[in-house]
């Protein structure tokens, strides 16, 4: 008879997760309902549920069904983010950062070693929070939680990348331009951070620079439709300023 059940809630389960990833919550929530009844202590349940709630605008339930997966486990970093989210769009900055920040110590406190794993999870959630605060133009908020991720994941390129626009908004721009030379040393093959770089130097009036930089990316592709456009404008007479 366990077995059974176990089967049932096991099918469950998989059905519910295949509708909450679809975004079909009308699905997902009378079966995740279904297996709270059953008195169910997966925190993954309630984290779905907290996240349906929050997508109905229902922030009260949401941020109370969150809490409730992090009593069951304090280092579920999905809960965590979504707790963090939702804290964060109430204008709730402080309690948002510690939420993340509680659970990442306590999964650090946990594993006692490095999983690479855990580490990418982790570092997948910093910029979760990072893509928040650069939302409402909290740049230097941002950065914490870039500079976190970066220390996790193996994607330090994309990282870096992420870091120097947090430093362009900022107008830290020689910041950014050291941060994309760095970079370019280490990966000589990566256009989009010569892109980057060749747009911020031109932003700064450093015309020479950049156009090295565009010409240096037609060298290895000589049918980069973006490198050509921003080489032609740089050539022009006239200096016009670049969006990022």
């Amino acid at each position: 008879m366990n077995s059974i059940n176990f089967n049932m809630n096991d099918e469950m389960m998989a059905e519910a997760k295949d509708s909450f990833i679809k975004g079909n919550y009308k699905v997902a929530e009378p079966i995740l309902q279904q297996m709270l009844l059953q008195n169910s202590r997966n925190p993954e349940i309630y984290q779905m549920l907290a996240t349906i709630a929050y997508d109905k605008g229902q922030f009260n339930k949401a941020i109370k069904t969150f809490k409730r997966a992090l009593e069951i486990d304090p280092s579920y970093t999905d809960a965590s983010v979504g707790l963090s989210i939702i804290l964060n769009d109430l204008g709730r900055y402080d309690e948002g950062k510690k939420v993340f920040d509680d659970a990442r110590s306590l999964l650090d406190r946990r594993n006692g070693k490095i999983d690479p794993y855990v580490e990418e999870k982790l570092s997948s959630k910093h910029e979760e929070l990072a893509d928040l605060y650069f939302q409402y133009k909290r740049y230097n908020e941002s950065l914490e939680q870039l500079f976190k991720a970066q220390k996790l994941t193996s994607r330090k390129a994309e990282i870096t990348m992420r870091i120097c626009e947090c430093y362009v908004k900022l107008g830290e721009h020689a910041r950014a331009v050291k941060d994309l030379k760095a970079l370019i040393r280490e990966f000589p093959q990566l256009t989009t951070a010569r892109m980057k770089l060749g747009t911020i130097l031109y932003n700064m009036n450093n015309l020479a620079e950049a156009i090295e930089q565009w010409e240096n990316i037609l060298v290895r592709e000589p049918n980069h439709s973006e490198a050509k456009q921003y080489l032609r404008m740089a050539q022009a007479a006239g200096i016009t300023t670049i969006g990022l």
